[in-house]
């Protein structure tokens, strides 16, 4: 599930003002301002992410307040999936269960996209503005982001003109086509947003078995020395972010875990013992821009997963080797 958010302005009232904010005269700035619009905006909308013919439809709330951020992702489709956060707590509805986790994990979600840090972007991705454009009914500027190569996607970003919270994101491939798409179909920026539900933070959580599991997936010890498995064909502009050693749940022996950044798509390499989990699938799965690809490498078996094209994760899994600590 994912974040979202943004919008107001009329068109004759905001274009001539977009135009003369020196923010717009630079490409970078304006994206630092679209990723800050993502944590410091009050908002309340509904977003759909489709990739294929899978369509997800979510509702969020965001608020920001002394107590720092809060926010609330509500699945609209099928069993309830609810999502609250205060900072980096967690409640999760799954059904009628409540869980409560610990600490915050994870990647960015629409329409925080965006990372806080962008020192890398110019580097890996041509970044220019397009055509301005209306999203759910706001004036709203274009912004394409370009790779300098082939083994990551395209991004078609639309953020709002006044305050800079992205309205719609679409993830291309090479061709032009969308491999996957959020997009804001109703959205209220400001004003009198519910927070009745903030409430629900305060309250004793039913934690049970996804406890367990949370307690355990969070056992984990960042390596200050290499693990001794190195990565040999990653695309160019790609940096280790962190190296950690994880104990999950069901596995005998931790596994080693690498996550890589280009400032804007993620890789993350898993190596696992074959005997820990001798039943699991090899091969390539999809879900909209993220794949999966594993292998068995000798007497262990390498997932690599990212938000890079299918060619890219292969090309990465064939070049992780074992170098010796």
């Amino acid at each position: 599930m994912k974040s979202a958010f943004l919008l107001v302005a009329l068109l004759s009232v905001t274009a001539p003002r977009a135009f003369a904010d020196p923010l717009w005269q630079d490409d970078l700035n304006w994206l630092k301002t679209m990723a800050f619009a993502a944590h410091q905006t009050d908002y309340s909308g509904t977003f759909v992410y489709q990739y294929g013919n899978h369509v997800e439809t979510t509702r969020i709330t965001h608020v920001v307040d002394s107590d720092g951020e809060h926010g609330r992702l509500e699945g609209l489709d099928g069993a309830r999936r609810e999502i609250i956060h205060h900072n980096d707590q967690v409640w999760c509805y799954l059904g009628d269960r409540k869980v409560k986790l610990e600490r915050r994990h994870g990647g960015r979600t629409f329409p925080a996209l965006l990372p806080d840090q962008l020192s890398l972007m110019n580097e890996n991705y041509q970044v220019r503005q397009t055509d301005e454009g209306r999203v759910a009914g706001f004036h709203a500027h274009a912004m394409i982001l370009k790779p300098r190569d082939s083994l990551r996607y395209h991004h078609r970003m639309w953020a709002h003109v006044d305050s800079g919270l992205l309205l719609k994101a679409e993830v291309l491939d090479e061709r032009g086509r969308v491999v996957e798409q959020y997009a804001f179909t109703q959205l209220t920026i400001g004003g009198d947003i519910d927070r009745k539900w903030i409430e629900v933070e305060k309250s004793a959580a039913d934690v049970s078995e996804y406890k367990q599991h949370a307690e355990a997936m969070a056992k984990t010890v960042v390596s200050t020395n290499s693990s001794g498995w190195q990565v040999d064909a990653l695309p160019a502009g790609f940096r280790k972010i962190t190296e950690m050693r994880r104990t999950l749940r069901s596995k005998k022996a931790p596994v080693t875990q690498m996550v890589f950044s280009d400032g804007l798509a993620g890789i993350s390499v898993f190596i696992e013992a074959v005997a820990d989990n001798p039943d699991a699938n090899t091969g390539l799965s999809s879900q909209g821009a993220m794949h999966i690809y594993s292998k068995v490498n000798g007497d262990n078996r390498v997932t690599v997963v990212g938000e890079v094209p299918p060619r890219t994760v292969i090309q990465v899994a064939d070049s992780v080797r074992y170098s010796g600590k």
